[in-house]
């Protein structure tokens, strides 16, 4: 029988290279304490001897696991799931695996099992990725600081002496109403997302500041609320067609909400844009082939993602290294896409 070869290990490298095994370490490392010379030698080595790094060896090395932890929720939602997205290729780039935790619902607060989960595991970092919900960071005062690895939270509002990374949601909302008014629109209604949100409540917050300023009356039956799936969004613009009659344009708190709205719009035989406005919110994949294309607000949550990863590390690093980390709240601004259903000729 053929006998299957072992793979390579480091001291095989170091002896085909001429050099220590802790020289084709500081190589492997991407150390600057080697020669250019060596280093290329070294990595020609590694080239032609197939050696592949023992991610173990090197985690007992370095006392670190490079593995992250990410809490996640409502992954059948689009934000969540184009966020996992970008945590996932980001960490791959760095060199980290995942370990993921989804939670049962939203509304979960027994954190405490979760935490000693992922610290059995020894992860280096952890990825709060799942939404600010009613009640569901009550917990954050209490643990964030008493962990041992860093944590770094998603979609949340800010807080002091923790690290956030979210969508301007307040300021996508201001933009996305103005863009209406703007545009001639006298009597915008508005249909939010379910009001626990906090994301739904910037939005829905701007909404009603932008409206106010241009004079706009903004009582409690101009919007109503949604649940992000279009079947809602269906039912809220017929609820609001009763409530505010002269209404002649939406800001709808997310695409597929608008999509239900503007099946409502081509039913009353509105045209959308000279009679009727329309601007939603996320630019999904399929917004631009709306009839007609959606005016959407474009934010990156796969860039929320990635931003998540790159902040857990930079961390680490600096606790690695004894220096204080930089904690922050890092704000992505969403852009509007201009598109014919807001798009009516003054």
């Amino acid at each position: 029988m053929e006998r299957i070869n072992k793979r390579p290990t480091i001291k095989q490298v170091a002896s085909a290279s001429g050099v220590s095994t802790q020289t084709v370490s500081r190589v492997i490392n991407n150390r600057p304490d080697v020669s250019p010379e060596t280093r290329e030698r070294v990595m020609k080595v590694i080239k032609e001897m197939g050696y592949q790094p023992s991610a173990l060896a090197r985690s007992l090395i370095q006392q670190r696991s490079y593995t992250l932890g990410v809490v996640t929720a409502g992954l059948k939602f689009i934000g969540p799931s184009r966020t996992l997205n970008g945590i996932t290729s980001a960490a791959e780039d760095a060199g980290y695996s995942l370990i993921l935790k989804e939670l049962p619902n939203f509304n979960a607060n027994n954190v405490s099992s979760i935490f000693n989960g992922l610290l059995s595991r020894h992860v280096d970092g952890i990825i709060w990725a799942a939404p600010e919900i009613g009640t569901n960071r009550d917990w954050v005062e209490k643990f964030s600081f008493e962990l041992n690895v860093p944590i770094v939270f998603l979609t949340m509002a800010p807080r002091d002496g923790i690290t956030i990374i979210a969508v301007n949601n307040h300021q996508g909302a201001e933009t996305a109403t103005q863009h209406l008014i703007d545009k001639g629109y006298r009597h915008i209604g508005h249909i939010s997302g379910p009001m626990e949100w906090w994301e739904s409540k910037e939005r829905f917050s701007a909404w009603k500041s932008v409206v106010g300023a241009a004079g706009q009356i903004n009582a409690d039956d101009h919007w109503v609320e949604g649940n992000w799936s279009s079947s809602s969004g269906k039912e809220a613009c017929e609820k609001l067609f009763d409530q505010y009659p002269e209404m002649d344009a939406i800001f709808v708190a997310n695409d597929q909400m608008a999509l239900g709205a503007l099946a409502v719009i081509h039913e009353r035989g509105l045209d959308v844009p000279e009679e009727f406005g329309l601007v939603g919110f996320d630019n999904t994949a399929e917004s631009e082939f709306y009839w007609p294309a959606l005016t959407t607000m474009q934010h990156d949550q796969h860039q929320v993602g990635t931003l998540a990863v790159n902040e857990t590390i930079r961390i680490i690093e600096a606790i690695r290294n004894k220096e204080t980390p930089d904690y922050k709240t890092i704000m992505l601004t969403p852009n509007i896409l201009i598109r014919t259903s807001s798009l009516r000729k003054l």
